[in-house]
């Protein structure tokens, strides 16, 4: 389920700047931070790696994800469409001797939350995409985004706010992405499938792994992960760590739902990403195994 947040408040601004989801395709083509080394030539140790991407972070620039790529040992920094030239500068300036350890690569779009559309969980007054459904015991929760849960009270299926599900009981944003909301409604099915796979565990991917998202406005849709642990700067102070990093496509309203396998292993939350289902795109996903250690939830 999904749902849409439209209506600003004190605390939604953000939100509500954040809503719309540009277009674009990722693009193939990646572009080595030159430094006076030859390129290729250099190595960089797990230090200077760790120095290279920290100085990403401390450049802080809206609309940049990285994440350190142990293939070719570089932190890989993706870009959206918002970055200029000068931001690039600043990010490369920021690493100092460590510059060359970066290899940017550009996508069309931006980088944005996806919290718009789609079937949905409905909150006051924005809607969001339900996750996993999650248990501890005989009570009843379900996971989803944590920009979602964040300011949410009471949530319902409906758009006309009739049905309760149940009130928020959890909530984490930014520096994670993931939120918990109990079920008080004890004729709601809660069903613990994501589309139509059986979810029996719940563990992180590797890079290579082929996975499935499931969401209300662009269905279930598949693709690879490409980084694991990637820092994603949204802007406007909201910065979240050890996202999964992936090909799959989402559009607005996917927002909060499941990542997962053929296998029904839970993988994440969709969080945010650029792009859409018809050009492609780069998605992030909260690693849900993080939020079922926090809450003592476990999937079933």
């Amino acid at each position: 389920m999904r749902i849409k947040r439209t209506t600003p408040r004190s605390g939604i601004a953000r939100r509500t700047r954040l809503i719309a989801v540009t277009t674009g395709l990722v693009a193939a083509a990646a572009v080595t931070v030159p430094t006076a080394s030859a390129a290729g030539t250099q190595t960089f140790s797990a230090a200077e790696l760790k120095s290279a991407s920290s100085s990403v972070l401390k450049a802080d620039v809206p609309g940049t994800a990285w994440a350190i790529d142990p293939a070719t040992d570089k932190v890989v920094v993706t870009v959206d469409s918002t970055v200029s030239q000068a931001e690039l500068a600043k990010i490369k300036e920021a690493a100092g001797d460590n510059a060359g350890a970066l290899t940017i690569k550009r996508t069309p779009g931006k980088f944005n939350k996806l919290i718009k559309g789609g079937d949905a969980i409905y909150a006051s007054s924005w809607r969001c995409s339900l996750g996993f459904n999650v248990r501890s015991g005989s009570t009843y929760y379900f996971l989803t985004a944590g920009h979602c849960t964040d300011g949410a009270g009471t949530w319902y299926s409906n758009s006309g706010r009739t049905t309760v599900l149940g009130p928020t009981t959890g909530s984490s944003f930014p520096t994670n992405d993931y939120g918990i909301v109990r079920y008080s409604n004890t004729s709601i099915t809660k069903d613990g499938t994501a589309g139509s796979v059986d979810i029996t565990s719940a563990a992180t991917p590797s890079v290579g792994t082929n996975v499935i998202r499931t969401g209300s406005t662009t269905g279930t849709r598949t693709g690879r992960v490409t980084a694991l642990n990637a820092t994603v700067n949204y802007g406007g102070g909201d910065v979240v760590y050890g996202m999964i990093q992936t090909t799959v496509c989402a559009e607005p309203g996917d927002s909060g739902g499941p990542l997962y396998g053929s296998n029904g292993v839970a993988y994440g939350l969709t969080s945010g990403g650029s792009g859409n289902c018809t050009s492609g795109g780069t998605t992030f996903f909260q690693p849900v195994t993080e939020a079922l250690s926090a809450y003592g939830v476990a999937v079933y």
